[in-house]
């Protein structure tokens, strides 16, 4: 499995909005400069993440983005759920199996399983909140 810049980008968006929270809207500029992305890709990012579960946007001046909850309610699974479309190691766990014929009979499919509760566990564990905690530890130990 592997994680696209999309993936990636959005968390570290994210991440962003998370820590200036406090500020109000947060412009995309803003954060393009900060990340070093592209606001053209963040735009395309935006344009996934901009639910109203997700991300609140104020346009005009001072407009632009903020979290809808608190940082410690978005996990980076769901993040990358929604970027990625899905988390699954391989195309049969997709869509509950109902798309392969050998499913019953296929012998590496508990492996695959496994592999997938693994991921979606651990991803499922580390809030927004997670990693700018981590991050400000690491700060303080340079």
């Amino acid at each position: 499995m592997k994680i696209s810049t999309k993936g990636r980008y959005a968390l570290r968006m994210l991440v962003d909005l998370a820590e200036h929270q406090g500020e109000g809207f947060v412009s995309l500029k803003d954060i393009a400069e900060r990340q070093e992305i592209s606001k053209k890709y963040l735009e395309q990012i935006v344009s996934l993440l901009n639910r109203p579960d997700i991300l609140i946007t104020n346009r005009g001046f001072r407009g632009g983005y903020r979290l809808a909850r608190s940082a410690d309610e978005y996990t980076v699974g769901d993040i990358l759920r929604i970027t990625e479309g899905g988390l699954a190691p391989v195309t049969c766990l997709e869509n509950g199996m109902s798309g392969c014929d050998r499913a019953a009979s296929c012998c590496t499919l508990p492996v695959w399983k496994g592999l997938s509760k693994v991921v979606n566990e651990y991803l499922d564990s580390i809030t927004l909140q997670d990693i700018i905690n981590q991050s400000r530890e690491y700060d303080y130990i340079i």
